[in-house]
């Protein structure tokens, strides 16, 4: 079940940062990619609410102020569910395509073992990465998940596997 119907409720980060200098707002820019955030508007973010998540957006709100800039965190729910609904499917097709991008890369050959491995690694590591962004998981999470357990199965001694 999509946890937004389990509360119905978001957590929002209205925000403005100075333009210059232009390194902490491409950095506040990266973590919330990070984070998988819904864009509402310019400089209006959404989270799923839960505390992990008013956590997360409290920090970056941290952030944005300490470097001169102006955040507020709301706890909203939605006026229309057909709104909110486009919101989830939005956030769902993203993940879904960082998913097809996981399963195309673990559907690759290898030159060698070593290499294998390796691909193993990195792609379980974006495997969690995506995983932990992914508040609504579409049918491709649990495609990316088989491949790349299966891409470990071929590459991977048995040594390597513990």
């Amino acid at each position: 079940m999509d946890r937004v119907q389990d509360t119905g409720q978001w957590v929002l980060l209205s925000y403005r940062i100075p333009r210059e200098p232009s390194q902490p707002r491409i950095a506040v820019w990266r973590k919330l990619e990070r984070l998988g955030v819904a864009r509402l508007g310019d400089g209006l973010i959404a989270l799923p609410a839960g505390d992990r998540t008013r956590e997360q957006l409290d920090w970056v709100a941290e952030e944005v102020v300490d470097n001169g800039g102006t955040a507020m965190i709301w706890i909203a729910s939605p006026g229309d569910l057909a709104q909110e609904q486009a919101v989830v499917d939005g956030m769902r097709t993203a993940r879904a395509a960082e998913y097809r991008a996981v399963i195309e890369q673990a559907a690759t050959v290898p030159a060698d073992e070593a290499e294998g491995t390796r691909l193993v690694r990195r792609l379980r590591g974006e495997l969690r990465r995506i995983t932990d962004r992914d508040y609504f998981p579409p049918p491709e999470r649990e495609t990316a998940r088989i491949a790349v357990q299966d891409l470990a199965e071929r590459h991977i001694t048995v040594g390597e596997r513990a």
